[in-house]
């Protein structure tokens, strides 16, 4: 198959717990993670020459700062070949918001594993894909796995659990973004100042209250969402907006600074969505996936 696209779904995190500082410099985490139908696409397609990556997205980079380069060359490097990754061009589609705490340029990137090693004719070690997922980043051995899970140690450790089940998901995202760097310096800053930790990931302060075959929505939390929100009043507006919509769960997901309100009924989440127009935000209805509905391959 010369040319063929594939889906790169976004996530949320339905609960985040947040460590001290490592000596790694990384904050220790455990997160459980859900994919949503919200994606970007990529097109695959195979040329001669040096590989080749297009994104005409305002902000979203075309060189070596877009990870999906990162991920070429790792992949490239562990298949043992010299020179530079080539014989592929990839085209971006986005419509997963930037700096949103949704993970678009990690999805993209492991997406591009998944197209690279189809088009090279390659098939990698699982254990080997997980470890390039990592590289590209925390949250990468996720979208390998996708649906619903838990992430422990950078949030790069991850155990399916069992599905959330269908839920409608209505994402809030402002047009001033919040870095990952910038979510993590308030939180240590806060912390600092407060003279306490919150516990540490391997205890059971840290770990999300989750049950072998039950998910409890009203028990999670984001331990990154107090720092932001006291910096950006506007996203504990949306969140207030959500629960007084009804939503099961309102929160900010990840970093920030998308905030999500999630819904048993679609007219409640199209209600709360509609009730949202406010000026400079982007507002998404999507759903919850789970992982059997994943990485849709299809001929261009």
């Amino acid at each position: 198959m010369s040319s063929f696209r594939l889906r790169a779904h976004a996530k949320i995190n339905l609960d985040l717990r947040v460590g001290p500082k490592r000596s790694d410099g990384f904050h220790g985490l455990t997160t459980v993670l859900q994919s949503v139908a919200l994606h970007d696409t990529l097109t695959f397609r195979a040329v001669g020459g040096p590989c080749q990556v297009r994104c005409t997205t305002p902000g979203v980079p075309s060189d070596r700062e877009n990870l999906i380069w990162r991920a070429m060359d790792l992949l490239w490097a562990s298949l043992g070949r010299d020179g530079e990754p080539s014989g592929v061009q990839v085209r971006v589609v986005k419509r997963i918001p930037v700096e949103a705490g949704l993970g678009g340029g990690t999805a993209n990137a492991v997406a591009a594993i998944r197209g690279l090693c189809q088009l090279w004719e390659v098939s990698p070690e699982p254990d080997r894909l997980f470890q390039i997922a990592a590289e590209v980043g925390a949250d990468g051995p996720f979208f390998l796995v996708g649906g619903t899970a838990l992430g422990i140690g950078r949030g790069d450790e991850v155990y399916p659990l069992p599905d959330l089940g269908p839920h409608w998901v209505v994402l809030a995202v402002p047009s001033r973004g919040v870095s990952t760097a910038v979510a993590y310096d308030w939180l240590d800053r806060d912390r600092a100042v407060a003279g306490r930790h919150r516990g540490a990931p391997g205890t059971n302060r840290c770990r999300p209250p989750v049950a072998e075959a039950t998910l409890d929505l009203q028990a999670f939390r984001n331990d990154l969402e107090s720092p932001v929100v006291r910096r950006r009043s506007e996203l504990r507006q949306a969140i207030r907006h959500f629960q007084e919509h009804g939503a099961l769960r309102a929160a900010m997901t990840g970093s920030g600074s998308a905030v999500f309100g999630l819904f048993s009924r679609r007219r409640e989440a199209a209600e709360a969505a509609r009730a949202m127009s406010w000026t400079d935000w982007t507002v998404m209805v999507t759903s919850t996936l789970d992982r059997t509905r994943l990485w849709p391959l299809s001929d261009t």
